[in-house]
């Protein structure tokens, strides 16, 4: 019974044994708590709608989503879904997670020491659980040993920062992400040796996607809540429902795995790029809810004041712009077509961020009807050129 319940991590690469892999019960479990943290990112750029707002939504956020691609290529590689040990500091990283997002209103603040010891806390239980798979499993120690040197590293500077006054703490987090960041880098080809799996990694991408797309939803129960049922917050409602359906679309129309299948291949830079660009495109779908939010809140008499107009142009346009270069990057829809793509995106991004310029005397209810045709036009060029997987 005890060998049954404390099982060794088990070496997972994506054979032909495992082709359709899913997400476990216990990731759906902890994918949870992301919810809660990413809700309090949203909350907190909504209290403080600025560009400093923002880069400090952004500056909390990163922390957040690599916590999350932690645990996630962890599991990928080494999950062993019925293990007691592995359940258990799942259930320590959670822990972290909820404190982490506790403290994420006064994250660059007065909570900035509880911000750090719950991030190092979280990424201790990564490092443990890679030296562990390391110990069982010999031959991916090379890996696993990369992994938890690069991460001990960061996590020690995060774990100084708390020592050090303000704002000289904020280095410390930024070269603490840095060192973070760079480390599956310099793993080098043993991503090739011990890939991914296939089928399991874009599944796992598209869920927070999915997940970060609710706060588009939330953004427009808020903002609607508190307003009376009139015409105007009614459209503005409708119209950005609209705008994250058409994100949607965009995303989940092209994705598949042909990135990590030329990471296999050999380019494993392409898989890293094409991982690490789902970080801009969460970013700005968090914070589109908030932009939304904001509209349908707003006076429907007048225009957006510039702040405003930034903060739903700039999230929609940014998510354009990467899912441009997500288009570019995945190999399998063909090298014209991923082009042309690209521009569809580009070209959106383009006149979103241009009726941040222009936009002034337009009213809210007219600025989101435009967003939301930006966002839709690519939608339906696809479709004309029969490029939805779907279609």
């Amino acid at each position: 019974m005890i060998k049954s319940v404390w099982q060794p991590p088990q070496l997972r690469v994506g054979g032909t044994l495992e082709e359709h892999r899913h997400a476990t019960w216990l990731e759906l479990f902890y994918d949870l708590v992301f919810v809660a943290a990413i809700a309090e990112l949203a909350h907190s750029l909504s209290k403080e709608a600025s560009l400093s707002g923002f880069l400090i939504f952004v500056s909390l956020f990163i922390p957040v989503w690599w916590s999350w691609i932690g645990a996630t290529f962890y599991n990928t590689r080494f999950d062993c879904d019925h293990d007691l040990g592995h359940r258990l500091l799942t259930l320590a990283q959670m822990a972290g997670i909820v404190v982490l997002a506790v403290n994420v209103h006064h994250g660059i603040g007065e909570s900035s020491i509880g911000f750090a010891l719950s991030y190092v806390a979280i990424r201790s239980v990564t490092i443990f659980e890679y030296l562990r798979a390391g110990y069982y499993i010999p031959i991916a120690r090379p890996l696993t040993t990369r992994f938890a040197l690069g991460f001990t590293l960061a996590a020690g500077l995060w774990l100084v920062s708390v020592l050090v006054p303000v704002p000289w703490r904020y280095g410390f987090w930024a070269l603490g992400m840095v060192v973070d960041l760079t480390t599956p880098w310099l793993v080098g080809k043993l991503h090739i040796q011990f890939p991914p799996h296939l089928s399991h990694i874009p599944e796992r991408l598209g869920l927070f996607t999915i997940i970060v797309l609710g706060e588009s939803i939330l953004g427009v129960v808020r903002g609607v809540s508190e307003e009376q049922w009139e015409v105007y917050p009614a459209l503005e409602a409708l119209l950005g429902l609209s705008i994250a359906f058409s994100l949607w679309w965009i995303y989940f129309d092209s994705v598949d795995n042909s990135p990590l299948k030329t990471a296999r291949a050999g380019r494993f830079r392409i898989g890293l790029l094409w991982t690490y660009s789902h970080l801009p495109l969460v970013i700005g779908l968090a914070a589109t809810g908030v932009g939304v939010e904001h509209l349908v809140l707003s006076d429907s008499g007048v225009g957006l004041p510039l702040t405003e107009r930034w903060l739903l142009c700039g999230p929609i346009a940014l998510c354009l712009l990467t899912l441009a270069a997500i288009h570019l990057i995945t190999c399998t829809l063909g090298k014209i077509c991923r082009k042309v793509l690209a521009l569809y995106r580009l070209g959106a991004a383009a006149f979103v961020l241009a009726l941040v310029i222009i936009g002034e005397n337009l009213l809210p209810v007219g600025l989101m009807a435009l967003v939301a045709a930006a966002c839709a036009i690519p939608v339906m060029l696809d479709l004309q050129k029969g490029s939805g997987n779907s279609f």
